[in-house]
């Protein structure tokens, strides 16, 4: 056949020609001019990224009538015949269909003799994981110390597949994927040449689709080619390909972020119908959103991300307003659901479903912000709780003994009692209790939390300006009761109660531990525990009943 395809003709011939691939080229024009080339490389990387080529050109620089050279001449016969593939003294195998022992074997027997016409015998061996362990063992010793005249160069897509034996023989040189604008100029420039009319947001599409493969777009560019007659339209190249238009994964994005669900829909039944494969469109879509969440948080955009420039503006515009952990939630649930749609039997309506269920997620605030509202919660409950500690009367007092504002001359022991009931200043039991209880549900009703460390507490003493008060909780409780805080609000209740300024005592209880004692201590720590009061503090709680389970 006359006609030579795109990859082959405008193959890179010497090192500066190759593509995105100066941490190895550079390496090995080093290399040579420092005469410090290893016998045995290995060349890695994803498919189409130069492996092979770029072993043609060190062979090609190693066996030059000029060499070793870092730039070969290209003219002499040891360059054209390597060039064109049929060297004498350039050995190119299939690792694939040259695989057993048999075909190491003889390799083993010929690289004793000495080249024909080149200063090496140079073994190009392409897919080398492809050999057999038994090949590879018959490879080692060789391998390690090969004669002087004799180079191995390896290359693989897959080296986990290469023993350690092997790799620990080899330098080893690992080549990248190519970054889309790079692609882009490359057939920019073949298609000069070439007189090809195409648009750079046509060749854009391409480089998108070869997957940072130069061979896959420049086969892609000659399919195209084939296919059009004079200037290369977009939307044929669509159908050619048979992928998404970019408008539209922006407008279903579009459509998911603002909850259209008719939308989504109609976005999805119009990509059904012009044919496009469903799993290939919802992967474009999880990519989207991948490439959405890493623009959304700034940093470092142009590296994690292998998009022309103006599409990462339209990114910035679409995601303008919308929060960084709602976009992650949308691309976690795109991730999960992928799965599903990969295998499933229908895949639109697979599509469907989890779009459908995609444009329900309710966004979730952010870390931040959630921790923000808490303490503004936590200050509007310490705010009410201190307005709450303020006096529920005009007349107000303090620790220091100060005397109360608009108490009367003499104190009104009968407060809340029935006319005809005497005085408790008398110490009577019965007197007592209701005067006790009469203070609880004053308490109860402002300081609930106070009162429930009072609940099991009594009446002691009450003479003239002095009140006792007895607790038959434990030394939690005392100590609780005894804070300067809850001191005052006793002391300003029992005031206000009785009329005049009260002296407040408070003693704890020594009583015998019976089965009785002992449930009622476990009930007074469990309403004098930190958890509980403040339980009751924050929501203005009341305690019905403590169990002792």
């Amino acid at each position: 056949m006359s006609y030579l395809v795109l990859a082959r003709k405008y193959r890179p011939q010497t090192f500066d020609e190759v593509i995105k691939q100066n941490h190895v080229t550079q390496t090995l024009t080093n290399a040579v001019k420092s005469s410090r080339v290893a016998h045995a490389i290995l060349f890695t990387g994803p498919r189409g990224t130069g492996k092979t080529t770029v072993a043609r050109i060190l062979a090609k620089a190693m066996n030059c009538k000029d060499g070793p050279t870092p730039v070969p001449c290209n003219t002499c016969r040891s360059c054209r015949e390597i060039t064109s593939g049929n060297a004498v003294d350039v050995f190119e195998i299939d690792g694939a269909s040259n695989n057993g022992v048999e075909q190491i074997r003889s390799l083993r027997e010929n690289i004793n003799y000495m080249p024909a016409n080149s200063p090496n015998k140079i073994y190009i061996i392409d897919e080398v994981h492809m050999l057999s362990i038994s090949a590879f063992n018959a490879l080692l010793k060789t391998l390690e110390e090969p004669p002087s005249h004799v180079m191995f160069i390896f290359a693989t897509t897959e080296p986990h597949k290469i023993p350690i034996t092997i790799l620990s023989r080899c330098q080893r040189h690992d080549f990248k994927l190519i970054d889309i604008e790079s692609i882009s100029n490359h057939m920019k420039d073949i298609c000069s040449k070439e007189h090809i009319d195409i648009t750079e947001e046509s060749l854009m599409l391409i480089a998108r689709e070869a997957g940072g493969s130069i061979r896959d777009a420049l086969s892609l560019l000659d399919q195209i080619m084939a296919c059009s007659e004079g200037t290369i339209n977009y939307k044929n190249i669509l159908d050619i390909l048979g992928v998404a238009d970019r408008k539209i994964i922006f407008d279903i994005s579009n459509a998911i972020l603002r909850k259209d669900i008719p939308e989504v829909l109609n976005v999805v039944d119009e990509i059904y119908d012009r044919g496009y494969e469903m799993k290939k469109f919802y992967a474009d879509i999880i990519e989207h959103f991948r490439n959405l969440l890493v623009v959304k948080m700034g940093k470092k955009i142009s590296k994690l991300i292998n998009l022309p420039s103006h599409e990462i503006e339209l990114m910035q515009d679409q995601v303008k307003d919308i929060s960084e952990a709602y976009l992650n939630q949308i691309f976690d649930l795109l991730f999960k659901e992928e799965a599903s749609i990969r295998l499933s039997a229908q895949p639109k309506l697979a599509l469907e479903i989890a779009l459908i269920r995609l444009s329900q997620i309710k966004p979730a605030l952010p870390i931040d912000l959630l921790i923000e509202k808490l303490d503004d919660l936590k200050k509007d409950v310490s705010e009410i709780h201190a307005d709450n500690e303020v006096s529920e009367y005009d007349d107000t007092i303090n620790n220091d003994g100060e005397d109360l504002k608009g108490v009367s001359e003499k104190p009104n022991y009968s407060y809340g009692l029935n006319e005809d009931s005497s005085p408790p200043s008398c110490d009577t039991d019965d007197h007592l209790e209701i005067t006790w209880e009469k203070i609880l549900d004053i308490l109860s009703k402002k300081h609930p939390s106070l009162a429930a460390n009072l609940a099991n507490c009594s009446l002691k003493k009450l003479a003239e300006q002095n009140i006792e008060i007895e607790v038959h909780g434990n030394d939690y409780n005392i100590n609780m009761l005894k804070r300067d805080k809850n001191v005052a609000i006793i002391k300003k209740i029992c005031s206000k109660f009785f009329g005049e300024k009260m002296n407040l005592t408070i003693k704890a209880k020594n009583k015998p531990k019976t089965d009785g004692n002992q449930n009622n201590d476990l009930k007074q720590k469990a309403l004098s525990h930190p958890l509980v009061t403040d339980t009751i503090e924050i929501f203005n709680g009341k305690v019905v009943d403590v169990k002792i389970m």
